[in-house]
């Protein structure tokens, strides 16, 4: 099974973005799908998440209001929105599915899939 990424690229602050994140296999349809972004020096940071069945979102306070993540069932594709973005959305973002218990559902420690990064840079 594999994540295939995409959607990266350099936006001006204030901009807008969205990334994708195909599974190669609708065998995840129980599973959580996440984003997970990373500066190099610093740990693995959760973005968001959606709990594919449900489709209930989750989203780290830095990101709320601002992005927003969907996924298509047909294409077992996920789509994190990034609107205003700031330079400090700067990383390499990283799609990820899992199982996670609730208590992991934020830690890169309960999602047993990724994808390759894609890189993001806010210029200011």
């Amino acid at each position: 099974v594999q994540l295939q990424a995409s959607g990266g690229g350099l936006v001006q602050a204030g901009g807008c973005l969205t990334l994708s994140c195909a599974a190669s296999t609708d065998s995840f349809s129980s599973y959580v799908k996440a984003w997970f972004r990373q500066v190099p020096g610093k740990e693995r940071e959760f973005v968001a998440a959606i709990r594919w069945n449900a489709g209930t979102t989750y989203y780290a306070d830095s990101v709320k209001g601002r992005f927003t993540i969907s996924r298509d069932n047909a294409k077992n594709t996920v789509y994190p929105q990034m609107n205003g973005l700031k330079p400090e959305d700067t990383a390499v973002y990283y799609c990820a599915a899992g199982r996670p218990i609730l208590s992991y559902q934020r830690s890169h420690e309960g999602y047993t899939a990724w994808g390759q990064g894609t890189l993001v840079t806010v210029s200011s």
